[in-house]
């Protein structure tokens, strides 16, 4: 019986990998073996960085409205705790925007939350 080799189905593979590492550097995107590993390590640094890039915006996120609220006389856990005893339920992320493009608006927040 005629060895079996699947070359329609092993081409296809490789083209998939190597058409993922297409940008890499050298070897990395023109030799398979090569490219698989750097492919395999680059989609596993993708998928942790998904992870990660939520926590990274969120400590921006702080550090832009500690700053908005140290400009207005307060700290941000203060404003923080302030919004939540008033009931305000705003995110972190339009707080770091407004705090940002419209400053007046954040003043208000700010007042708002302290009396």
């Amino acid at each position: 019986m005629p060895r079996s080799k699947n070359k329609v189905a092993a081409h296809r593979k490789r083209k998939k990998i190597l058409k993922l590492a297409k940008g890499y550097w050298g070897a990395r995107s023109k030799v398979y073996t090569i490219a698989k590993n750097h492919v395999e390590k680059g989609l596993v640094h993708a998928y942790r960085d998904r992870k990660l890039k939520k926590r990274t915006f969120r400590q921006l996120w702080i550090v832009r409205i500690n700053a908005a609220a140290r400009a207005n006389g307060t700290t941000y856990s203060r404003l923080i705790h302030a919004l939540d005893q008033k009931g305000v339920s705003i995110n972190r992320k339009i707080l770091a925007n407004l705090a940002a493009e419209n400053p007046a608006a954040f003043t208000e927040i700010v007042t708002f939350s302290a009396n």
